[in-house]
Parts: C-alpha cells; structure tokens; sequence
C-alpha cells in the first residue's frame, strides 16, 4: 500500500514541516483517491467487518436513515459504471458500493405504529441522512484503508438519478447520494494538497475575508507533477467547476429530490 511517514504526507498536504506530535496521524494523513486497483477479490470476512465499521458511523438520534447498495452483478456494474461517466474505476474496482439517503425503511416502520412521518418532507432529515451516509462512507474508508485497501469516491452517481432510480429500482423516500469504490491499490497514487489549516478552522466567528493563502501555488505544483495543465490555477479551476456549464445533469437534483418525497419543506 502507501507508507510515507507523518512528515511526508503532512509536506504534501501543507507544504509546511510538519508540527511535534503527528507520528499517530501518519494513516490517516496518507490517505489519497484510489482509480487503479488489483485484479484481487476482498475477502469476504474483510467485506463483512467493513460493513460493520460502516454501521458502526454515528448517527443523528439513531435514526439510520441510509442504506449501501453493493453492485456485485456484472452487467449492473457495467450499467452503473456508464450512468457515473463511464468511469474506469467503477468498472474495474473489485467493490462498489452505491449510498442512499433512505427515509423509506424508517417510514414503513413508523407507518406499522401509527405514526405518519410528516416530519420527513422538511429539508432536515434529508440533510440528516446524507450526513448519516457520508459518516458511515468515511467510517468504511477508514477501516479499509488500515488493511491496504484503496477507496474511491464517485459523485458522478448523482450524474442521472432518474437512470440510477430505474437501474437499482429506488422506491420513494431514496435517493442516491455518491458511489465508493473499494479496492487493493496497483500502482501509484498521489496525496493531494489542501488548504492551509488557517483559511479553514476559525475561532470563535467566521473571518470578513476569507482566502485560500498559498494554495494556488502548492496545487499549480501539483498540476504540474500530476500533468493535469498546470497554467490553469486552483481558483480558476473550481470557480469553472461551479458554473451552470459544469452541473453534469445535476441540475435536476431538486425537483427529481422533492418526487421521491425528500426536501418539501
């Protein structure tokens, strides 16, 4: 797997050396998106415990309002992997996983006591639950990333919910929310940088200005090792990002949240 030191993954985030006391960090600093991976199965055991860790995720007043669908049926995964931009790593990865906001399993069983759930068509308990499913997500990817197992994220689910709905047959009251692609890492991966911890924690109030320091620089750096077009800078890179032009089809997001009954209010 990946084994820098705390220091070296710390110079690769900051650009800084790294502060007394970071040794403990180390596995969790060197963490990095996974794209290539073995032509090795995860064991089933290890699945297992992964899922568990998952579970293990806290969440808001025990509600649990996500679920993981595991595409292991190949030509699900080859229709799913063209739905998330034809993206190799959804195609080859050994695991993927698709996360669901799921208001439906809570729903059904409040409906069996009596109780009508109302409360679920208000904007809070959709952003409770892709907060649940995102804490639960980042659990697993901690967990796999101990036993040399690479990960993936993949917004791109999120590209045409309405073919991922019809594909993985989503009642109402779900919606995906992003795929995780889990895998033994072949080849190498870099850590990327991040802002400064300064332009990110604050004390106490939100600054008037807030800024990103020598970030451009540390990422046009990057670029450049990378040999992603350097000339092009962070800011101008994600300030294009967020544009109308850049949306993939996740300008629909909304009105196709609000029919599966999520975000009414």
């Amino acid at each position: 797997m990946f084994v820098e030191s705390a220091a070296a993954s710390w110079q690769r985030r900051y650009g800084t050396a790294e502060p007394k006391g970071i040794d403990p960090f180390a596995p969790l600093l060197r963490h990095r998106s996974v794209r290539r991976y073995e032509d090795r199965s995860i064991e089933p055991e290890v699945m297992q415990g992964l899922m568990a860790a998952a579970q293990s995720a806290s969440t808001s007043s025990s509600l649990q309002l996500w679920s993981a669908i595991r595409i292991s049926d190949p030509e699900t995964r080859r229709e799913i992997g063209l739905l998330c931009a034809d993206q190799k790593q959804v195609h080859r990865a050994p695991e993927f996983f698709a996360f669901i906001a799921d208001h439906r399993r809570l729903q059904t069983v409040a409906n069996e006591v009596g109780e009508a759930c109302e409360g679920l068509d208000y904007a809070e308990f959709f952003i409770m639950a892709c907060i649940d499913a995102a804490l639960a997500a980042e659990r697993m990817v901690c967990a796999a990333e101990t036993l040399n197992i690479g990960c993936c994220y993949i917004g791109a689910l999120r590209n045409d919910v309405s073919g991922v709905q019809a594909l993985l047959k989503l009642p109402s009251g779900t919606a995906p929310l992003f795929g995780l692609c889990l895998g033994y890492p072949r080849g190498e991966a870099a850590i990327k940088p991040r802002l400064g911890q300064s332009t990110v924690f604050f004390d106490n109030r939100y600054p008037d200005e807030p800024g990103i320091g020598d970030f451009d620089e540390r990422m046009t750096k990057f670029y450049e090792e990378q040999q992603m077009s350097g000339e092009t800078r962070w800011s101008k890179r994600s300030g294009m990002r967020v544009d109308n032009d850049h949306l993939t089809g996740r300008e629909a997001l909304k009105p196709w949240l609000e029919g599966q009954g999520f975000w009414r209010r």
